[in-house]
């Protein structure tokens, strides 16, 4: 990147953020099992457990809730709590989250090797923590090709859904979408509905009425309280495997990990029939962990000195992200918050989605917003060589005398569904808690540049329509040309800018070019775990997470995957003590 570390760089934008937390406000922490520090594990009577969870994430937290019911679980977290962080909790403070880079924070940043600012979650909960909130289920399709039992997924998304999902009160900025959607020829209008169809629909939110966020961690009250232990700030650094006798798999029998003070473990299955290691680290921490603990290609594991426990020379490959550009609307007026409410989804595999607005603090305008910031002249557009603290602090100086209307207006969005570009995953080194180097190759398959174009155009169409011309002002004269100029500067990656070149739709994808969170792959079905999500190749290690897709489901990944931790919960019990189990 040619400036600072990926971990300098955040806390740069940290530094630039004034942070007032919102107060006044609390909401009651759900009846959870207890939830305690990794060291307190040497404190304790050790046993044998029949699952071992690792990542108490979005699929994590559901998966350990449902085995629960039956079996002894360990869940393990490398983060801590999500409740009593108002950052986490409350919507008006969502921003904040993507640009903490304390010992504590909920997120992990890390730069891709394209360029692009990213984050992974570091706390119970996992992504839904961290996230805009958005819930929307996957299609039909996604589910037939996934070779899912759909009796059995259509019971399980309602079982996440009565626990932690409301019907947002669609903010301004949101119905503006709406019906610029639909005059724009982005139809039908599927109202309310958490099913994937064309059109333009209302989804689901995790946030409730209040603004208050509700998450994976939050399933946990599903638990048997008496059957699963969850520890937090539990680095997980290695799968330990033993060569059974008669056997030649290599078969998964515990874990190591490391404590909140550095204090090493260990914890080992029971000999039960059945007992299994599931690694749900996420698309970015399961390869991670398998590579460490010795599955992936040879010459990666050769080049960190790690034991080769099975060559396998998948993992960490495949990698993919959809990627996202986005559109700043200056409005007459600064408008209300909102994260995704509103989505087109287009018969041409782009979805149009929206976002307005910051509620934090009062003086926004001193306070840098995260990856989707409407600043104009962000450091980003410095050429990476003279990217300085310097330029940080010249950057901030100057940040005030910025014009009033860059901070008054809201985005609308497009994002690429299925994206034919990938990429992949390598370690750095062996340290479970550091970001390995990552790299989805945005816009190399030429037909997601063809989509992205579209999405721009289908925006253009967006900005022009009766719906928005009550928005922006009236003397403004924003041309599309001068709107795409404005979005470039204002776009926080570290790919060199191409301003006042906005002709090009191509050039501006490239230059635009953001994350929505929507990663996904390292550990494929078929390449890395087989259709239960068994790691081919092993015995009694399972992966069972958004690493293991071929493409992120429906317009946002968070409801398909906490139901597929629930799914595969009920699945793994059936299996094993046959379908009349009650879960």
């Amino acid at each position: 990147m040619g400036l600072i570390s990926g971990g300098v760089f955040f806390k740069i934008l940290a530094f630039l953020c004034f942070i007032r937390l919102s107060q006044g406000r609390n909401s009651a922490t759900p009846d959870l099992p207890p939830l305690r520090k990794a060291s307190s594990f040497s404190k304790i009577q050790h046993e044998a457990y029949d699952y071992i969870i690792v990542g108490g994430g979005t699929a994590g937290c559901p998966l350990a809730a449902t085995l629960s019911k039956k079996y002894k679980v360990l869940l393990l977290e490398r983060g801590g709590s999500p409740y009593g962080n108002r950052n986490i909790s409350y919507l008006e403070n969502f921003h904040i989250c993507l640009t903490d880079e304390s010992k504590n924070s909920p997120s992990q940043g890390f730069i891709s090797t394209d360029g692009v600012i990213n984050s992974r979650a570091k706390v119970l909960g996992g992504g839904t923590c961290i996230n805009a909130g958005f819930y929307s289920r996957a299609n039909r399709r996604f589910v037939k090709d996934a070779g899912w039992d759909e009796e059995l997924v259509n019971q399980s998304y309602p079982w996440v859904e009565e626990r932690i999902v409301y019907w947002p009160k669609i903010a301004p900025w949101q119905a503006a979408l709406r019906d610029g959607l639909l005059e724009a020829g982005v139809s039908p209008y599927n109202g309310y509905t958490y099913d994937h169809l064309f059109g333009t629909k209302v989804g689901g939110t995790i946030f409730d009425e209040a603004g208050y966020r509700h998450t994976a961690a939050d399933l946990l009250a599903a638990a048997n309280p008496d059957n699963l232990r969850v520890l937090l700030h539990a680095s997980v650094n290695k799968v330990i495997f033993k060569t059974r006798h008669g056997h030649q798999k290599q078969s998964a029998i515990g874990v190591q990990f490391k404590d909140e003070n550095g204090g090493h473990h260990q914890a080992f299955l029971s000999q039960k029939r059945g007992s299994e290691i599931i690694v749900s680290a996420g698309a970015i921490g399961s390869p991670q962990l398998l590579l460490i603990s010795g599955i992936g290609p040879r010459s990666e594991l050769k080049k960190h000195n790690i034991s080769i426990v099975l060559h396998n020379e998948h993992v960490g490959k495949g990698m993919s992200d959809n990627p996202l550009s986005s559109v700043f609307i200056p409005t007459k007026d600064p408008p209300k918050q909102s994260l995704i409410e509103t989505v087109g989804i287009t018969d041409d595999g782009v979805f149009i989605e929206a976002s307005s607005g910051f509620g934090q603090t009062g003086d926004s305008i001193h306070c840098h917003h995260g990856i989707m910031s409407a600043e104009i002249g962000q450091l980003s557009t410095i050429p990476p060589k003279e990217r300085s603290l310097e330029a940080v602090h010249k950057y901030v100086r100057n940040k005030k005398s910025l014009p009033k209307e860059v901070f008054h207006g809201g985005f609308i969005l497009s994002k690429i569904d299925g994206p034919l570009s990938t990429g992949n995953l390598v370690l750095v080194d062996t340290d479970p808690n550091s970001n390995p180097n990552v790299t989805f190759n945005y816009f190399k398959h030429p037909q997601d540049l063809r989509r992205c174009v579209y999405g721009i155009k289908t925006i253009e169409k967006i900005i022009s329509t009766n719906t928005f011309s009550n928005f922006t002002p009236k003397d403004g004269g924003y041309s599309m040309e001068k709107l795409l100029n404005m979005s470039v500067a204002a776009n926080i990656n570290l790919i060199p800018k191409h301003t006042n070149d906005s002709t090009s739709l191509e050039q501006f994808c490239r230059d635009t070019v953001v994350t929505i969170w929507h990663y996904h792959g390292g550990c494929h079905v078929g390449k890395v775990v087989d259709q239960q999500y068994k790691v081919i190749g092993t015995s009694g290690l399972r992966v069972i997470d958004g690493s293991t897709l071929s493409r992120s489901p429906g317009t946002n990944p968070q409801a398909t995957v906490m139901m597929m931790g629930r799914y595969m919960g009920v699945k793994i019990l059936r299996e094993r003590l046959g379908r009349a189990a009650g879960v």
